[in-house]
């Protein structure tokens, strides 16, 4: 996930008029039970302030454990070009108030604004190109180290859900990280295992195959070691993602990056259940 330079323009705490985006203050539904049952509340930010908290999370997260090398404007924060553009997910420890989970969302119309999303610096996604007028991009998740079991997850993930279907959006995109050690596995030989699992059981459609820009030299790795995927690529494929493509190499965040799709029609029907209500 490379970091990008942060833009000139005034930091716009809406990136959509009210009216053209159904997004509560609140989830609801299905997150709030996840995220009550799990002792945390999940809400979308409303203001530069709870952004600026999810950005020290995604700091803290990726510069302290991972080892990022982060160019930001804002010391001790994850901030890039694509944030001003996002809607930002959060997931509060409801004893602490502390923000404990964040994803960001970039929506189709937020997109063409921007000019790319934050996979196409990484990835060629012209194969993409009839999905993008529903397609969002979802990117710099992280977890809480304190905080990393399901009710987490299940509380982003079903208001992630009810964002999709209350605008109308189909189909979800992202770069799902393998970092450099991985089980004790330096993650080259790490994602090329896991790469080489994963192209014969997931993979989607040859018509949405992507090419990465820097591209991990998987030929010349060791393929053949028995290493499971992160917790969240597995979380991912569960719910029904699909692998795009051959991951590419991440210097900045010292990673691997599996570009991932998601369409809300692949849910299994025990998540549709859960997340959507049906």
């Amino acid at each position: 996930m490379n970091d990008l330079p942060n833009p000139t323009m005034p930091f716009s705490p809406v990136s959509l008029p009210r009216g053209s985006l159904h997004r509560p203050g609140a989830a609801d539904g299905a997150a709030v039970d996840a995220g009550a049952r799990a002792g945390v509340a999940v809400a979308w930010a409303r203001h530069l302030d709870e952004i600026r908290e999810a950005q020290r999370l995604r700091f803290a997260v990726f510069a302290g454990e991972m080892g990022a090398r982060l160019s930001t404007p804002v010391p001790g924060h994850d901030v890039d070009l694509f944030d001003d553009y996002c809607e930002h997910l959060l997931v509060r420890d409801q004893a602490s108030g502390e923000v404990v989970g964040t994803y960001r969302v970039l929506t189709p119309a937020q997109a063409r604004r921007v000019g790319s999303t934050y996979s196409d610096t990484e990835f060629d996604l012209t194969r993409l190109r009839t999905l993008r007028p529903r397609m969002v991009e979802l990117g710099r998740s992280c977890v809480h180290a304190d905080h990393r079991h399901g009710g987490v997850i299940l509380a982003l993930w079903g208001a992630l859900a009810d964002f999709m279907v209350r605008n109308q959006l189909d189909t979800m995109i992202g770069c799902a990280s393998i970092p450099m050690l991985h089980n004790g596995v330096v993650s080259g030989d790490a994602a090329a295992s896991i790469w080489q699992q994963l192209r014969q059981t997931h993979m989607a459609p040859i018509d949405y195959h992507v090419l990465p820009r820097l591209a991990l030299p998987v030929d010349q790795l060791d393929g053949s070691l028995a290493i499971e995927p992160p917790a969240l690529i597995k979380g991912y494929l569960r719910l029904g993602a699909r692998v795009l493509g051959a991951p590419a190499w991440d210097p900045d965040f010292n990673t691997a990056d599996l570009p991932m799709l998601m369409r809300i029609a692949d849910l299994p029907a025990r998540y549709r259940k859960h997340f959507l209500g049906h």
